[in-house]
């Protein structure tokens, strides 16, 4: 096995592929809320309708795409792994140990929380990306993305679920923004604690902005 190989399946190596391919991620849902915000214009959807043909015409954009989905499922693979190896280590419980007095609920449940976020992440592929990317209903014309997403976001349910999710996502962020950072290296007394305040700051306006999109929706708030 090569020197790279064998850095990538140790334990340090997992964790960079965490930290590396989760701020690509990050980077992906700043760019994905920048476009989604567009509805908030409240233009009838012209706007969000550009910017989406753009996102989903644009050859660059489109390789981008691929090395999205790569990078989802080498996230959500490492994870897993990750999590194995952390219940090994924890098999054996020492008495002194305490959940609560060494980390923070959700540093403890990324497990739970990426999974919900993997199940969210396909229902909402169902409702868009596959009805863009795999049949002609938006390239025929006739439907556009931004009323799909009014269609979608009818069902109180579906919002539900969308906000809920969005809780889920933002636990996440909370502590994996500065995790990936601190796994990168980027950990230092001088700009932590700025790494940290930007970390809160992602985690609940990205999230809020994703989760007032189907409520703004299903309220008439957006036309």
């Amino acid at each position: 096995m090569s020197n790279l190989g064998k850095t990538l399946s140790s334990s340090l190596g997992k964790k960079l592929v965490m930290g590396i391919t989760g701020l690509f991620l990050v980077s992906f849902l700043l760019v994905h809320c920048a476009v989604n915000a567009l509805i908030f214009l409240n233009d009838g959807g012209e706007s969000f309708n550009r910017g989406a043909e753009f996102m989903g015409t644009n050859p660059l954009i489109r390789l981008m795409e691929i090395v999205l989905f790569a990078g989802i499922i080498w996230h959500i693979v490492q994870a897993l792994v990750l999590t194995m190896q952390n219940k090994k280590a924890r098999s054996v419980q020492y008495a002194a140990y305490t959940g609560n007095a060494n980390s923070k609920w959700y540093a403890r449940s990324m497990g739970l929380l990426g999974t919900l976020i993997l199940m969210f992440l396909i229902i909402h592929l169902k409702h868009f990306w596959v009805v863009s990317r795999m049949t002609d209903e938006i390239t025929s014309g006739r439907e556009t993305l931004f009323g799909e997403m009014k269609e979608v976001f009818e069902s109180p349910v579906v919002v539900f679920l969308y906000v809920l999710s969005m809780f889920s996502l933002a636990y996440h962020l909370l502590h994996g923004f500065q995790s990936a950072f601190q796994t990168l290296g980027f950990n230092h007394k001088k700009y932590t604690p700025t790494i940290q305040k930007i970390g809160v700051i992602f985690s609940i306006v990205i999230p809020t902005l994703f989760a007032l999109m189907p409520i703004a929706i299903y309220l008439g708030i957006i036309q």
